[in-house]
C-alpha cells in the first residue's frame, strides 16, 4: 500500500481515538482519578509498553547532540501538553476541549513563522485572527460553570496552552522521525516524561483506590493508556515520516466532529449557539491560515 496513504490512515486513526477520548477521559475525572494522577498513569503505562516492545527490535544508538531535543520533545509532547489537557478537561467540557484544540494548526503556523521562518500572508493573518478570536470567545464569554465542569473559562484557557505545547512538540520531533525508529523515540520520550511527571502526579496517583475500581473504570483507564497514548503517538510519529507537521495538525478537524457526536449521544455534554459560533470562527480561521497557493 502507498506509504502516504498509510500515513493519512494513521493520522485519521489518531484523530478518531482522540475524538472518543474527550468523553471517556472526562467521565473518569475527578471521581475515579484526578488529572495529574491520570497523566502519571498514562506515561508510566506507555513507557512500560514501549520498552517491552523495544525488546523485540535491535537497539539503536542516539547521538549525544539529540538528547536535548528529545528532552524538549518529552516536555512539550508528554508533560506540559498532557497536564494542560487533562487539567482543562477536569474544569471544562468535552465539546469545549474538542473545539478549542483545533486551533493547533493556527498556532503551528505562527510557530513555523517564528522558528522555521515561513512567510505569513495577509490571508493567513486573517485566518490566525479568526481562529484566535473563536478560542477567546469560548474562554471569555462561554458558560462559566456547569455540572462536573467547575471552571470552564480556565479549562478552555488550558486547552489553548495544550494546543500550543503540542504544536511545539510536532515542530521539534519532525527532524527526529526520519533519523530514528518510532519505537526508539517513543521509549525514550515516555521514559523522560515519566521522570518529569512523577513528582507532579504521584500524590493524586497514590490516592486512587486501585483494588476497588469497577470494570467500567478499568476499561476506560486502559483505553486512555493503550489507545489514546500508545497508539496515537505511534500513529502520529509514523504519519510524520510522510506528512508535514501542519498536515498532521489539520487532522484535528476530525476531533470535534467525533467528540461532539459521542458527547451528545451519551449525554456528557450539549451544543449551544455560542459553541457553534466559536467553532465556525476557529474552523474558518484554520481553513484560511492553512490554504496554499495552487
Amino acid at each position: 500500500m502507498n506509504k502516504r496513504l498509510l500515513a493519512l490512515l494513521a493520522a485519521t486513526g489518531a484523530a478518531a481515538i482522540y475524538g472518543a477520548n474527550h468523553t471517556i477521559a472526562k467521565g473518569l475525572m475527578p471521581n475515579v482519578i484526578e488529572p495529574y494522577g491520570f497523566i502519571l498513569l498514562r506515561v508510566s503505562g506507555a513507557a512500560v509498553i514501549f520498552w517491552l516492545i523495544s525488546l523485540f527490535y535491535p537497539s539503536e544508538k542516539v547521538e549525544s547532540r539529540d538528547w536535548l531535543r528529545i528532552l524538549a520533545c518529552a516536555f512539550f509532547g508528554m508533560v506540559l501538553n498532557m497536564l494542560m489537557f487533562f487539567k482543562g478537561l477536569s474544569l471544562s467540557t468535552p465539546i469545549n476541549s474538542s473545539v478549542v484544540i483545533t486551533i493547533a494548526p493556527v498556532l503551528l503556523l505562527i510557530l513555523s513563522a517564528i522558528f522555521l521562518k515561513e512567510k505569513i500572508t495577509w490571508l493567513k493573518s486573517i485566518g490566525i485572527g479568526l481562529g484566535l478570536s473563536g478560542a477567546l470567545v469560548l474562554v471569555l464569554f462561554g458558560v462559566k460553570t456547569q455540572l462536573n465542569a467547575p471552571n470552564i473559562p480556565l479549562g478552555n484557557l488550558l486547552f489553548i496552552v495544550n494546543a500550543a505545547s503540542y504544536s511545539v512538540y510536532l515542530i521539534l520531533v519532525k527532524p527526529m522521525v526520519g533519523k530514528y525508529k518510532s519505537i526508539t523515540l517513543m521509549k525514550f520520550l515516555f521514559l523522560f516524561a515519566l521522570i518529569m511527571n512523577l513528582p507532579i502526579g504521584i500524590w493524586e496517583f497514590s490516592e486512587v483506590a486501585w483494588t476497588q475500581l469497577p470494570f467500567d473504570a478499568i476499561w476506560k483507564l486502559t483505553f486512555v493508556v493503550v489507545a489514546t497514548t500508545v497508539l496515537t503517538y505511534l500513529f502520529n510519529i509514523y504519519a510524520l515520516k510522510q506528512l508535514s507537521p501542519a498536515t498532521i495538525g489539520a487532522f484535528m478537524y476530525l476531533q470535534p466532529v467525533l467528540a461532539v457526536f459521542i458527547a451528545v449521544m451519551v449525554g456528557a455534554d450539549t451544543l449551544t449557539p455560542l459553541r457553534i459560533g466559536a467553532a465556525i470562527l476557529i474552523f474558518t480561521g484554520v481553513f484560511l491560515s492553512s490554504r496554499k497557493k495552487k
